[in-house]
């Protein structure tokens, strides 16, 4: 029997088109997807961890900590250690996005993350003391984390003082970011951005 995440929704069928990204997106069959932390100590472990367990540990973070869209973001330890409370998070955008999109919200997801990886960033390097910016390669691993950390920090700076759940603003940046609408997406924005300034540095 296939077991459907939150009993809900099916991920057999859901396809990852970006090959770079296929081969580490885990969506491994699990009703509750919280495993315990068993990949901490195992080299690429979390490759093995479902990918919406992963979102949800990108949302348990303590805001910014520097100025992001002019204002520093804290969450003030409400979200930092409380993996049951982003599971619910989690939960409730995904029920918002199939109520709006009527699909399968896990395939919206996996858009999402395929349209806000960057391909390209910037690195540091030194000759002779004086430091350079270069462009480089992003690897496949780098990508996938830059999406999920840009898609999790949109939420919580769409709901900082706006009066909107952290569902909610995560539920729109991901219908936003899936359809591939560069306007509304914070973490479209973040990607072209990075992108640009690679091509800047080249």
């Amino acid at each position: 029997m296939v077991e459907k995440l939150f009993g809900k929704y099916d991920l057999e069928n859901v396809q990852v088109k970006d090959k770079s990204l296929a081969q580490l997106v885990s969506l491994r069959d699990l009703v509750v997807p919280h495993t315990f932390g068993r990949h901490a100590k195992k080299p690429l472990g979390k490759m093995n961890v479902n990918i919406v367990e992963r979102l949800a540990n990108k949302l348990m973070r303590g805001g910014t900590g520097e100025k992001t869209s002019g204002k520093v973001i804290r969450t003030h330890g409400k979200m930092q250690g409380k993996k049951l409370k982003a599971l619910r998070i989690v939960e409730d955008a995904f029920d918002h996005v199939a109520e709006q999109t009527k699909e399968n919200p896990v395939q919206v997801f996996i858009r999402a993350l395929e349209n806000s990886a960057p391909r390209e960033d910037t690195t540091r390097v030194q000759y002779g003391g004086v430091s350079y910016q270069i462009a480089v390669d992003v690897s496949a691993t780098r990508r996938l984390d830059m999406a999920l950390r840009n898609l999790t920090l949109a939420a919580i700076m769409g709901s900082f003082n706006k009066g909107k759940s952290v569902s909610q603003s995560l539920a729109n940046e991901l219908i936003f970011t899936g359809k591939g609408d560069q306007q509304n997406s914070y973490a479209m924005k973040k990607r072209d951005e990075t992108e640009r300034m690679a091509r800047s540095a080249r």
